[in-house]
């Protein structure tokens, strides 16, 4: 598959931006930086970041096994989602396929970006149907999302199903692994190089508790990347986020430690859930969240609300009726819901 067939024109031909960090780097304190109208005032964000993160892809290139040349970062994964719909669809022209229930983004990103979406439902199972897929798809069709684990059922799609779709569609996949970190199946970044059509987009809001940061990853080939890289601005990725995004990483048994706590905390939530009268489903999650169907999710939500827990009301999603979606908290926060869970079976 030739990637450059799939760009858009006046992408290929931008010239990008080129900042004061990108003409001259070097460590401030060794030289007079007098180029990027910054205030002089030492207080440690008085300077522009590394519109490269570099320091920051090193330690994620240990962590992911994953060349630097192959990594992009962006404010959260929507600013990297949305580079990939500028990068490859040309407005009111080209489309995508999403594939429902799923991460609503996709298609709020390709409104903005005026691009057609086209929805193929996941099975009864929440899985891919892809003779139904690759049968949607058209000369238009740029770009295919896969969440997987998927967001709101919580099931990882079958490796077949999506080896196929790499193999068969002829744009661009996106697998959106925000959640692989709980899943047990193995994330497609140790098959990156196999698929020049590949890209993984995953985020430390989730497995490694930096929701407040806003930082998102994306992997592709370097051909991918160094496009992305042109048409990203410049510095998308503040300071602090850079500099927390490097403390915590630095600590590898930190996430760990509390995905094996939120992995056990999802088993102990799933067997409390099977004794509450009114949930009629557990649907099988390998993220952060359960989605469960009950006799009436409006009234139920209604009625968590009320007792002061928030989860999350699914009803109107595709193949998601009468469902609510539960993340995993602490012992304390699940301990409370199971709680007013019973109360409310006579209610």
């Amino acid at each position: 598959m030739n990637i450059q067939n799939l760009i858009r024109p006046s992408i290929k031909a931008l010239k990008p931006y080129s900042s004061a960090r990108d003409e001259f780097q070097g460590v401030p304190s060794e030289m007079v930086f007098l180029d990027a109208n910054e205030n002089p005032f030492e207080n440690g964000v008085n300077r522009y970041p590394d519109p490269h993160q570099n320091k920051l892809k090193v330690l994620l290139s240990e962590i992911k096994q994953v060349p630097t040349q192959n990594i992009l970062l962006g404010n959260g994964s929507d600013e990297v989602l949305d580079l990939i719909f500028r990068m490859f669809c040309e407005p009111n022209k080209d489309n995508v396929i999403i594939l429902p229930p799923t991460y609503g983004m996709y298609e709020v990103l390709a409104n903005l970006n005026a691009v057609e979406t086209i929805k193929v439902p996941l099975s009864d199972t929440f899985e891919p149907k892809v003779e139904d897929i690759l049968n949607a798809a058209n000369i238009n069709s740029k770009l295919l999302f896969l969440c997987s684990p998927n967001n709101p059922s919580g099931n990882s799609f079958q490796s077949k199903a999506i080896e196929c779709l790499l193999k068969e569609f002829n744009g661009i996949v996106v697998i959106d692994e925000a959640y692989i970190d709980f899943s047990k199946e193995q994330s497609w970044l140790s098959r990156l190089e196999e698929f020049p059509n590949l890209i993984i987009t995953q985020t430390l809001s989730k497995a490694y508790g930096m929701a407040g940061i806003r930082l998102g990853l994306c992997f592709a080939s370097t051909e991918i990347i160094s496009v992305l890289n042109t048409i990203k601005p410049p510095y998308n990725v503040n300071e602090l986020t850079q500099q927390k995004a490097f403390e915590n990483l630095s600590q590898p048994n930190l996430a760990k430690n509390q995905i094996t706590d939120i992995l056990q905390e999802r088993e102990v939530l799933i067997n409390e859930l099977k004794k509450i009268r009114f949930v009629s489903k557990i649907y099988p999650s390998d993220a952060n969240f359960v989605l469960i169907k009950v006799d009436n999710a409006n009234k139920r939500y209604d009625q968590l609300i009320s007792k002061g827990i928030v989860i999350r009301n699914r009803t109107t999603q595709y193949g998601c009726d009468n469902c609510l979606r539960i993340t995993v908290g602490t012992v304390f926060e699940n301990k409370r819901l199971i709680k007013v869970l019973y109360q409310l079976q006579n209610k």
